[in-house]
């Protein structure tokens, strides 16, 4: 099962970056590359512990439909995700949030299992893996754009 790993370091608060991360309305920002949109469940703000999102985007050109379900939340450090339905047999994503002196170090684990067997196992070697680390990466880099945007806004409205 490939595990994606990924750490960030983002100028801004724990909480500020928690809620980037579990808002909907960022994630379709984060992930315009992809054209990713919100079909189901909750299709605006925050994400909590139970809650179920339905995104449709476009992977190697094909459309596709995924259901994830936030099946763990310890506000502001850490919440799990898990694909409910989906084109991977299984993932889980591991989201962590630890205050670090100046800001926040963001940490990305993305465990999935492709499917079809040993086909599903060639593909990840061949590129899978590839594109889930860039497509996590480039999330994180969103992520991190956005909130030190805030957080410049913010102190210079204190100043």
């Amino acid at each position: 099962m490939p595990i994606v790993y990924h750490k960030q370091f983002i100028q801004a608060s724990v909480e500020e970056c928690f809620n980037l991360a579990r808002s909907v309305d960022i994630h379709t920002k984060t992930t315009a590359n992809t054209k990713e949109r919100v079909v189901g469940g909750v299709t605006h703000g925050l994400l909590n512990e139970g809650d179920t999102v339905t995104w449709e985007a476009t992977h190697f050109g094909i459309k596709q439909r995924l259901t994830a379900k936030v099946t763990h939340m310890n506000k502001p450090a850490e919440f799990v995700d898990i694909m409910l339905k989906g084109a991977f047999s299984s993932f889980t994503h591991t989201h962590q949030f630890i205050e670090e002196k100046g800001g926040t170090i963001m940490i990305d684990t993305f465990e999935y299992k492709s499917p079809f067997g040993l086909i599903g196992r060639i593909a990840d070697k061949l590129f899978l893996e590839k594109y889930m680390t860039r497509f996590i990466i480039s999330r994180a880099k969103g992520l991190k754009a956005i909130a030190e945007r805030n957080a410049k806004t913010a102190s210079s409205c204190l100043s």
